[in-house]
């Protein structure tokens, strides 16, 4: 029984791999130099922004809504009004010193003709301040 232990002519050779662990040393350190280096940046937008102003209002935020029912029937803050009677009802709004917001608040089955026609109304009456209430309920 015999054994080879190391072998004839390979123990004086020059190792041909490269050390890579100076080239890794060198390039963490370049990394934190750039790091350190880059400015912060800041995502700011600069707004001019209203000066707060902190006198009680008494005026109340004043509102006229339209509802529309699945029939087709307008309602006048809560009183049914027919269309000329609609557009009277919205110039005399248009017509104060502050105009109102109108309130528009179909219901779920309400046909898309009538209230077509209802913004058709403020428009020609001159409503500026217009919204929609209870879209919530067709979220889901």
């Amino acid at each position: 029984m015999s054994m080879s232990v190391g072998g004839g002519g390979g123990q004086g050779a020059p190792i041909m791999d490269i050390n890579t662990t100076p080239l890794i040393d060198v390039m963490l350190v370049l990394l934190i130099m750039f790091i350190i280096t880059i400015p912060i940046q800041t995502h700011a937008v600069k707004l001019d922004l209203p000066v707060p102003n902190n006198t009680p209002t008494n005026v109340d935020p004043v509102f006229n809504q339209i509802d529309i029912d699945f029939l087709g029937n307008i309602y006048w803050n809560k009183q049914e009004v027919d269309e000329p009677r609609l557009l009277q009802y919205l110039k005399t709004a248009v017509a104060l010193p502050t105009q109102p917001e109108l309130r528009l608040k179909p219901e779920g089955l309400a046909r898309y003709e009538v209230v077509d026609k209802v913004m058709a109304t403020a428009q020609q009456a001159g409503v500026t301040k217009m919204g929609f209430v209870g879209n919530e309920q067709y979220a889901n």
